[in-house]
């Protein structure tokens, strides 16, 4: 059963009740990067394991995403300035407990390449918080493996 969420704004990437930060650094520039991110949203599939399936409704401004398992978000992208930051809010989903839930890709230029900062924040109930922040190790190695996938795709010879 899908639900409507909090619409929460970019600032709620640094009030949020749980705020999990994951960085790592590529050798793509960061508009190389900002592309897959922003421009490319079904190419989100091939890099990112857990995203079975994304594509950009409303000319952009909003995100359809679906998870392997079955999860599913409609989103609306809240920034979205070239080369430096990528974020979106979740409006709708099937996920249980979760009442909030922004994503915000910071990009930051690293001698060639970039330092990819992804801030997960959400909000729920007490219990829905404390199983996030146990989540924390494993949403950091989807991060990680994410971002090492992006790389060699933004990198691989055409």
């Amino acid at each position: 059963m899908a639900r409507r969420l909090r619409p929460e704004g970019l600032d709620f990437v640094g009030t949020a009740p749980v705020r999990l930060v994951f960085a790592r650094e590529v050798s793509a520039s960061p508009e190389r990067v900002f592309r897959a991110l922003a421009q490319d949203v079904p190419g989100w599939a091939e890099w990112f394991p857990a995203v079975s399936s994304a594509r950009p409704l409303d000319g952009g401004t909003a995100r359809d995403i679906r998870l392997r398992g079955g999860t599913r978000f409609r989103e609306t992208v809240l920034a979205a300035e070239e080369s430096e930051v990528y974020a979106y809010r979740v409006d709708v989903t099937n996920a249980p407990a979760v009442r909030a839930l922004v994503e915000e890709w910071r990009l930051a230029p690293v001698g060639t390449g970039t330092r990819v900062q992804w801030t997960f924040a959400a909000d729920g109930p007490a219990v829905f918080r404390a199983g996030l922040r146990l989540a924390g190790p494993g949403l950091g190695r989807s991060f990680r493996g994410a971002v090492t996938a992006l790389e060699r795709r933004l990198t691989a010879p055409s």
